[in-house]
């Protein structure tokens, strides 16, 4: 009876052992490309303990760059998890309808600014959850990225006289971001990404993402895996694929860089009961994920260059926004413009200063441009949207 008993649990030992090895064999990311992931985590922690135990694992096995995650529920149980994660840091605005959140690797990521967009009561319809802003630097390269959970359901029919439609909010969040990163980003490499709610494929009458699957400027980086075989979409439960990864003109060469790829990560392939135990435990989203391929902008004769930045932040803004700037070791000061080129304000900038707040109230919305100036010297120029 003991030798059985022992056999039982040799067998167990090693039940247990090949599904860790088996999760250990996931990987997507490397030492030399840029990787960036959303996730639907559904209601984070789906099943507790072991929710975060599961997503420790994966997290470590891709061993990505940055994770935009959507539907964190449990503030306190994703701080601790961020803890738990060796190399990783988190940050969390929101929590209205399971909150944004980034996971980012602390020594490969260098964050300029955090900050939500579209958060104003007359946003609320297009945008339940506030889009996040991440802007950093990545090997000596800025990006710009917007995590996003828009709207769900609908019943496939765009109606834009119904300003109520499930697809009709959509459609007018593609529109507002499209339009936020025309104005603000048009040079910069930006990302879009998240749990964007509806199919990339529908007919052109119907599909809420048109307005910039007609601009050449800009890329569904995932539009293969949408077109293609269910089997890699990222919501099975439908199924369909609902989490897109959205990339402008600026990324294109990398994107087609031999190293680039995009993936819709089946973490249940790695797993004992596959879909079934991955649902229970994990979430009802597989996650996207996309590798870019990237050169190190930064001179090899030159390492310690001082990077220009002359950001703000949020961007548009109604009546506050605050501006970054490289730490200034003589006397600056910042001068905004109007479109016809009137000075309308200067405010001085200290020495040993690297922000400061502007009050626009008394501007009316538009586009205005800040200079930043230093002995008759324009050193940095940034575009300000102003909205009411």
């Amino acid at each position: 009876m003991n030798r059985i008993i022992v056999i039982l649990l040799v067998q167990l030992i090693g039940f247990q052992t090949l599904v860790a090895q088996d999760l250990d064999n996931l990987s997507f990311g490397s030492d030399d490309t840029f990787e960036i992931l959303t996730w639907n985590i559904e209601n984070f922690p789906k099943n507790g303990e072991t929710t975060v135990n599961y997503v420790i694992d994966i997290i470590e096995a891709l061993d990505v760059d940055i994770l935009a995650i959507q539907e964190v529920d449990n503030i306190s149980v994703f701080d601790q998890m961020i803890s738990d994660l060796s190399g990783y840091d988190g940050y969390l605005e929101s929590v209205w309808f399971a909150g944004l959140a980034y996971i980012y690797k602390s020594d490969t990521i260098e964050i300029n600014s955090l900050y939500e967009i579209f958060t104003s009561a007359e946003f609320w319809n297009y945008f339940p959850r506030s889009p996040m802003v991440m802007d950093l630097d990545f090997m000596g390269q800025r990006y710009i990225i917007i995590n996003n959970h828009y709207k769900c359901c609908g019943d496939g029919v765009l109606d834009l006289d119904n300003n109520t439609d499930e697809e009709t909010r959509r459609y007018y969040a593609n529109f507002l971001l499209k339009e936020y990163v025309d104005t603000n980003f048009a040079d910069e490499n930006v990302i879009i990404l998240g749990d964007l709610n509806d199919n990339i494929t529908d007919d052109s009458e119907h599909n809420v993402f048109q307005m910039i699957l007609d601009d050449d400027n800009y890329t569904f980086v995932d539009y293969d895996i949408a077109s293609g075989s269910n089997t890699y979409w990222s919501y099975p439960s439908w199924p369909s694929h609902l989490d897109h990864i959205l990339i402008n003109n600026p990324l294109f060469d990398e994107f087609q860089n031999p190293a680039s790829d995009i993936q819709t990560i089946k973490v249940d392939d790695y797993l004992t009961d596959g879909w079934l135990e991955y649902d229970e435990h994990i979430s009802d989203h597989r996650p996207v994920a996309l590798k870019l391929e990237v050169e190190n902008n930064l001179s090899a004769s030159e390492p310690n260059t001082p990077k220009s930045l002359f950001i703000n932040y949020p961007n548009p803004f109604k009546t506050e926004t605050t501006i970054r700037f490289n730490i200034t070791s003589e006397p600056h000061h910042i001068e905004i413009y109007n479109l016809n080129g009137q000075k309308l304000l200067t405010k001085h900038i200290l020495v040993g200063q690297s922000s400061t707040k502007l009050n626009l109230k008394n501007l009316s919305p538009g586009i205005y441009f800040a200079k930043l100036v230093s002995h008759n010297t324009i050193k940095a120029t940034q575009k300000l949207v102003i909205i009411k």
